[in-house]
């Protein structure tokens, strides 16, 4: 079993207020293995920000516990947290200095040796942009800049949140260039965002959670499930193939210019049209993204949450 870099066991955070107690957090169970970069997925709102600042002693937990590299924390924090990088809120740089100065003068900041800036830079993609001003930057490259600023102390860990919110298709495609460079590096990433095509592009393995609480974990391969369970096919004439493929137990439906069939067996979708002259165009499997998992697992926990709130009140 892979050792794990971040491990959370019941984690809890309320928050109180006048209208009563607001539970952002609820009894997480959070485990991240060491390599490769780990997706924490969950819509905006769902306690992945407050997950973090905690872990980061930002935020004080309310309840449950909470362990980096095998250290609790944040009672040992001081002793792992020069193994972690984090970007949690919009970096602040000097917008008249150039990229390089401002990591220059971070880097000695924090005791770290010059090359550090050199190697960071190389590691973001911004080398030869190093001269430029910071306030010449687009998003993608204040994002990669703020990155780079995590890797002078060359962490083990790094905690992104976010990372990609309000970039354009270009920043986006920089930044997960980035993150899977860095998890094929050696680094452990923890990836909090809700834009599952980028997420399931650059994650080996995800946690997806929906008012603070867990509903699934492990690899992203068996989140969305190996096989495909259902396939597109083309043919000349949709009528006829739905009849033979339904005379054969076969569920068809029309989608686009075809036929969508569910089953986990090809052979029997070409067996079934071949033996009643029907001659396939194309058939394609139709496998589940990490995306389809997400939907189906927050629209029910949001629905189970409303229902059980609702029987609450009454």
């Amino acid at each position: 079993m892979s050792e794990l870099v971040i491990e959370t066991i019941g984690l809890r955070k309320e928050f109180r207020g006048r209208r009563g107690t607001r539970v952002a957090v609820h009894d997480l169970d959070l485990a991240v293995p060491a390599g490769g970069v780990h997706g924490f997925l969950g819509p905006n709102g769902s306690g992945k920000t407050t997950t973090i600042r905690m872990l980061l002693g930002l935020a004080r937990a309310t309840g449950g516990q909470m362990r980096l590299f095998g250290q609790v924390v944040p009672a040992h924090l001081p002793a792992v947290i020069d193994r972690v990088g984090a970007v949690v809120e919009s970096p602040k740089f000097s917008p008249h200095l150039t990229g390089g100065r401002n990591l220059l003068l971070l880097s000695r900041s924090i005791g770290a040796p010059d090359t550090q800036v050199d190697q960071a830079l190389e590691t973001v993609g911004l080398t030869g942009r190093d001269r430029d001003r910071y306030k010449s930057y687009s998003l993608g490259m204040k994002q990669r800049l703020a990155i780079a600023a995590t890797l002078l102390k060359d962490p083990q860990l790094l905690i992104l949140d976010e990372p990609t919110n309000g970039l354009d298709p270009a920043g986006i495609r920089e930044i997960r260039e980035t993150i899977r460079d860095l998890g094929e590096r050696g680094v452990t990433v923890l990836l909090s965002s809700h834009i599952l095509a980028e997420v399931q592009q650059v994650c080996t393995s995800a946690t997806i959670i929906g008012n603070g609480r867990l509903l699934a974990s492990g690899r992203v391969d068996d989140l969305i499930g190996g096989g495909a369970t259902a396939y597109a096919v083309t043919v000349a004439d949709p009528g006829p193939a739905t009849r033979a493929l339904a005379a054969a137990g076969l569920a068809a439906t029309p989608v686009d210019e075809g036929l969508r069939v569910e089953t986990d067996d090809p052979a029997l979708v070409t067996r079934t049209l071949g033996e009643a002259g029907i001659w396939l165009t194309s058939l394609t499997p139709l496998r589940r993204d990490l995306e389809s998992v997400f939907l189906e697992l927050t629209t029910t926990d949001t629905l189970g949450h409303q229902t059980a709130t609702g029987d609450g009140a009454a």
